[in-house]
């Protein structure tokens, strides 16, 4: 139940505290007053959008704390799901900047508008005129008769499995759709893979084939060059080597005479040593230099079979190719396995399809048996908020199986005697919808654990004793649910635990809503003019306490 309200910088509301009675509470006040902005602050908590419209004062922020009592509400899994800390006290705060920033808290941790609206659905059932509308929705009246049944269980039961025939049929689908391409395409697959397998490409082969041409392509330079540095260092008249020769023969008979002659002559031989080699791999590497008209055409058409896959395959690199063969491989065996693929498939859709329509029928069946004890209780409900003619029947047509299952329930309505019952988006008056949404509350009331009911105007368009059966039924709710009710009629307002006055206040440059907890005289004089206008008479007042003591 909702323990404490503060509203801060919201609309017409500088600052509002209020604590509620754990059970049925009254708001009154005159049009305009702010009545309605309150419930707009409490829908934040629950998770709905707000903008900087909303700021009484443009440069502050906007604060609005709900604390709930929830120990008895069973949601410790809600909160360790969420990752959010459990506690009996739950604190609930909405925060909107100036800048229009929204963030929202539970027990001081952030968390998302969703989560919030989540854990406002297990926490707060706000009636407005925008509910009443949606009486008129399939979707909603299929939701009520589910919580009526208690239904809820087998719903997701068949929930679960419509989801895997969901995934089943798509799989099934896309699965034909792609088999019907690949055996289209698989005669182009399979030359396209012959080509690429006769290719017999392995991995590096382009670059060391690149490496080989251009050494073959200039053999003729390449030998003539090899020739010339062997000349120059060993086979001419004036080769390195035999000068070289001649300088390290010098300079030995002089490595005795000091030690720079002799690091100098170490030097030189080493020098002689290295070119000697270098001389002896050059002769080595021009005898063994063939020019290989052979190899220099293979490697050419080698070379240019891959260029022309790769142009073909639009990639420039072997391991490409060797990655589209394997695809295409791949693609040609899915070609092969296609029917036996889509003969288990489509055996795990009838299965699954099988497990739908069992689950289907016994939601449909376990709905059905309780339209007949729902049509009695509205009925008898509606008599006693002076409707007696009222006639309600629900009607179950069966539909193309979706996540709701297969029923396609309507909710059919009468006001009057001798007219047929008509769907509810056809018939019904404002207040016949309240009376007939007040009934349904009502009966849900024992079928939905919510901690906090709240009613706005649900009174519309009623009075007199029909006024008084209808806080009595609400006084029997808040026996076990905490209620609050926004009211204009005074035998609603005098019946609850707490009478709250909404009114506006004038008196600075800027006019503020502001709430105020009645005490008993207060009421009396506040139902009194409810009752008989500003200045009520005496028998106004008189009314006014007799229907407090009553």
């Amino acid at each position: 139940m909702l323990q404490k309200l503060l509203i801060k910088n919201y609309a017409l509301i500088k600052e509002l505290d209020i604590t509620p009675s754990a059970g049925l509470n009254t708001i009154t006040g005159e049009t305009g007053a702010g009545k309605s902005i309150m419930l707009g602050a409490v829908g934040l908590l629950i998770g709905k959008r707000a903008d900087t419209k909303v700021l009484y004062e443009e440069d502050k922020k906007c604060v609005v704390e709900g604390i709930f009592r929830i120990e008895d509400y069973s949601l410790k899994s809600f909160f360790e799901s969420e990752e959010l800390d459990y506690e009996a006290e739950c604190v609930i705060r909405r925060e909107i900047s100036a800048s229009g920033k929204s963030r929202a808290f539970v027990n001081d941790t952030p968390v998302t508008l969703d989560v919030l609206k989540n854990l406002g659905n297990y926490l707060m059932d706000i009636h407005s005129q925008h509910e009443t509308l949606l009486l008129g929705d399939q979707d909603f009246q299929l939701q009520l008769i589910d919580a009526y049944g208690q239904t809820q269980s087998l719903l997701e039961e068949y929930q679960a499995i419509y989801s895997q025939y969901s995934t089943a049929k798509k799989e099934l689908k896309k699965f034909t759709e792609a088999s019907a391409d690949l055996k289209q395409e698989k005669d182009y697959h399979q030359f396209l893979f012959e080509e690429l397998e006769k290719a017999q490409l392995k991995p590096n082969e382009q670059e060391e084939l690149e490496h080989s041409l251009e050494i073959l392509e200039n053999g003729e330079f390449i030998q003539q060059k090899l020739a010339e540095a062997y000349g120059a260092l060993d086979q001419s008249e004036f080769a390195v080597n035999v000068i070289m020769h001649e300088a390290v023969e010098a300079l030995k008979t002089l490595q005795n005479f000091s030690p720079a002659y002799k690091e100098l002559y170490e030097r030189l031989n080493s020098a002689f040593i290295e070119a000697q080699d270098i001389a002896k791999e050059l002769e080595i590497e021009n005898n063994q230099f063939e020019h290989d008209p052979a190899q220099l055409k293979y490697t050419q058409d080698r070379l240019s079979l891959i260029y022309q896959l790769q142009q073909k395959h639009k990639t420039d690199s072997i391991t490409e190719l060797l990655k589209i063969k394997d695809e295409l491989e791949e693609k040609l065996l899915a070609a092969e396995n296609a029917d036996g693929d889509l003969e288990s498939l489509q055996l795990k859709l009838k299965e699954v399809t099988r497990q739908l329509n069992d689950t289907a029928s016994k939601l449909s069946k376990s709905r059905s048996k309780h339209f007949a004890q729902l049509e009695k209780e509205l009925k008898e409900l509606l008599s006693d908020l002076g409707m007696t003619d009222a006639t309600i029947n629900i009607t179950n047509n069966k539909k193309e199986a979706d996540k709701t299952g297969v029923d396609d329930i309507k909710i059919l309505f009468s006001a009057n005697k001798g007219i047929s019952p008509q769907p509810l988006k056809n018939v019904a008056s404002g207040g016949e919808f309240s009376r007939l949404m007040f009934a349904l509350k009502y009966i849900m009331a024992d079928k939905i654990a919510l901690p906090t009911i709240i009613f706005d105007e649900i009174d519309t368009g009623i009075s007199g004793e029909i006024a008084i059966k209808m806080v009595h039924m609400m006084q029997r709710m808040a026996a076990s649910h905490q209620v609050i009710t926004i009211s204009h009629l005074p035998q609603i307002a005098a019946k609850g635990k707490h009478h709250y006055f909404v009114y506006k206040d004038n008196s600075a440059d800027k006019s503020v809503s502001k709430v105020k907890l009645l005490s008993e005289e207060e009421r009396s004089l506040e139902i009194a003019k409810m009752i008989g206008g500003d200045k009520p008479s005496e028998s106004a007042i008189q009314s006014a306490r007799e229907l407090l003591s009553n």
